[in-house]
């Protein structure tokens, strides 16, 4: 009689204490185990956040440098449309004037100067350029760590805006000088009688220089996204 009271009393004594041991030993493997699910669901809604959102938003060096060759190739299709309006005014300026009679006329042509005529052919190279560079550009947005794409840009557009700003400065000191002439060299300044040949001529000067201006830019992008590139 005394050796199953004697279990009887282990068991009512043991019990508990083991039920209260194996719910609090539980309790933290389920709280580990659910901060481990709601981690992996955070760290899945931010890699899908991540793929949602657009391709210059991302963020990183490449993200950089694909905003900047987005930039780039803006900059680009505006400069091309400045160098050819620059060549097109230059090539069509044409003007006659008549004095006394019809048969005795002053002619104005952009090939009588060989500035103009200068300048004619830089625009239509530096144009022709900026549209033949406008794929490469695009493989520098889709591929940002092309360092060899964009060191062949950075190259040709130095050869093109030296090539502008050459053309651009021998064509504006003559426009200069059919605007008010030189008093010293006793030439008379012919824009009070060409009008339409000078406002062409004057304008194509101030779309190449601002062709200059782009391509510069161009140059100190490339520049930079080059430096980062290469730091990294």
């Amino acid at each position: 009689m005394s050796e199953p009271a004697t279990v009887i009393h282990m068991d009512d004594g043991k019990g508990p204490p083991a039920a209260a041991s194996s719910s609090y030993a539980t309790a933290p493997a389920t709280t580990g185990g659910d901060a481990t699910a709601t981690a992996a669901a955070a760290g899945s809604k931010a890699a899908g956040g991540g793929r949602g959102l657009p391709l210059l938003l991302r963020s990183g060096a490449g993200g950089f440098r694909r905003c900047l060759g987005v930039i780039d190739f803006l900059l680009r299709v505006a400069a091309f449309g400045a160098t050819l309006a620059a060549a097109i005014a230059t090539g069509t300026a044409d003007e006659r004037l008549s004095v006394f009679t019809q048969f005795f006329q002053f002619h104005a042509r952009f090939d009588d100067f060989a500035a103009f005529t200068l300048l004619v052919v830089g625009n239509a190279v530096a144009a022709g350029y900026l549209v033949l560079s406008l794929p490469f550009s695009a493989v520098a947005v889709v591929r940002p760590g092309a360092t060899g794409v964009r060191l062949f840009l950075l190259l040709c557009d130095v050869v093109a805006m030296c090539l502008l700003a050459a053309a651009g400065a021998a064509a504006a000191a003559v426009v200069y000088v059919a605007h008010w002439g030189s008093r010293r060299a006793n030439w008379v300044p012919i824009c009070m009688q060409f009008h339409g040949f000078c406002q062409r001529t004057s304008g194509a000067v101030v779309a190449t220089f601002l062709g200059v201006l782009v391509v510069a830019v161009l140059i100190l992008m490339g520049a930079c996204a080059i430096r980062r590139r290469s730091r990294r």
